[in-house]
């Protein structure tokens, strides 16, 4: 989403945060890890002013940190907020609208291929990338298997990106790194010990530099 990589990378998803100014300074501290394809910010059911607010708050830092910065469902704040693109779970119709509106100004997002078929459906819009799984979706250890045999499958066939839901395991990148998807998205896994963030981010490029399959190998 930003520059072109050989191997999986990584795709943070901001958790709700209990402030917005601590929000920052643990997205900011974490992006210091290393390297990050983008951010996705989803709105967690605050007004659109609150999260506009918030969303100006992060989209500096993350675009600081060579990220695209990735704003759910929201096209009127991301616009406001000079954010790098929408992440879209709604219907394939509002995709291919947002496509159509937005393409190639922002980066548009598919998010909600939960079966193959609605995989097939969205990608008829031509987004920049599918996203497999739920945002709020680590609640174990490991990626949920359907999630992993979605990319594999995808990734197997199809030309457009993806991205995998890990789990709430650091390790879980490996595993979605072998399907042979582009990117793996964490949550839990980097910012559930705030303190802790950029080491975890280190340590998920470490390993995706040393056993992540290599495209096009």
């Amino acid at each position: 989403m930003t520059r072109p990589e050989s191997r999986c990378r990584l795709v943070l998803i901001v958790p709700d945060f209990a402030d917005d100014a601590t929000g920052v300074r643990i997205l900011a501290d974490a992006l210091k890890g290393g390297d990050v394809a983008s951010v996705i910010i989803p709105q967690y059911g605050s007004g659109d002013d609150a999260f506009q607010a918030r969303v100006e708050a992060l989209v500096p830092e993350i675009q600081a940190a060579n990220a695209a910065a990735i704003v759910v469902d929201n096209s009127r704040v991301a616009g406001r907020a000079k954010a790098d693109g929408l992440h879209l779970t709604g219907s394939a119709e509002e995709l291919a609208e947002a496509v159509e509106k937005f393409s190639p100004k922002m980066i548009i997002g598919a998010g909600r291929a939960m079966e193959r078929h609605v995989a097939l459906e969205v990608g008829e819009a031509n987004p920049d990338y599918v996203f497999f799984g739920k945002l709020d979706g680590d609640i174990k250890p490991e990626a949920h298997s359907k999630n992993v045999d979605l990319g594999e499958w995808w990734a197997s066939m199809v030309s457009i990106p993806c991205i995998v839901m890990g789990g709430s395991d650091p390790a879980s990148v490996l595993t979605v790194a072998e399907s042979g998807a582009e990117f793996v998205a964490l949550r839990r896994a980097v910012f559930d010990d705030p303190a802790m963030a950029a080491t975890i981010i280190a340590q998920v490029n470490a390993m995706l530099d040393e056993k992540a399959p290599r495209f096009g190998a």
